[in-house]
């Protein structure tokens, strides 16, 4: 929380033009949850490959693919908004657009199909 509360200060610090800044270091606290967040990942995959140990099909790559898709959202939306592109919306929104039906189906198939 403490990084989503520090990302939504300085965005309206940005969008009040208090701070002249560049959206990439706005997204700083974005940056630093998804790098704590992906080594938390790399930990749990390395811990997987223990014997014996049976993690559910797909999980670490399903949390790996939206990681990836964050990843790209965030930095195409930096670059837009930077102009260093110009790239319409559309296509910026693409990753994220990919992630959440991707965790539509996730969820689909956990309420329907993962009943024990």
């Amino acid at each position: 929380w403490l990084f989503t509360l520090l990302f939504l200060i300085i965005l309206v610090l940005k969008l009040d033009e208090k701070a002249p800044w560049n959206w990439f270091l706005i997204f700083i606290p974005v940056w630093i949850f998804d790098t704590i967040l992906l080594v938390m990942l790399i930990v749990k995959m390395a811990g997987s490959c223990k014997s014996g140990f049976a993690p559910r099909h797909g999980s670490h790559t399903w949390y790996l693919i939206t990681m990836l898709l964050t990843l790209a959202f965030c930095l195409a939306l930096c670059a837009k908004l930077e102009q260093f592109t110009t790239m319409n919306f559309f296509y910026v929104f693409i990753p994220l657009w990919a992630l959440l039906a991707g965790a539509l189906t996730q969820l689909g198939y956990n309420v329907f199909f993962e009943r024990d």
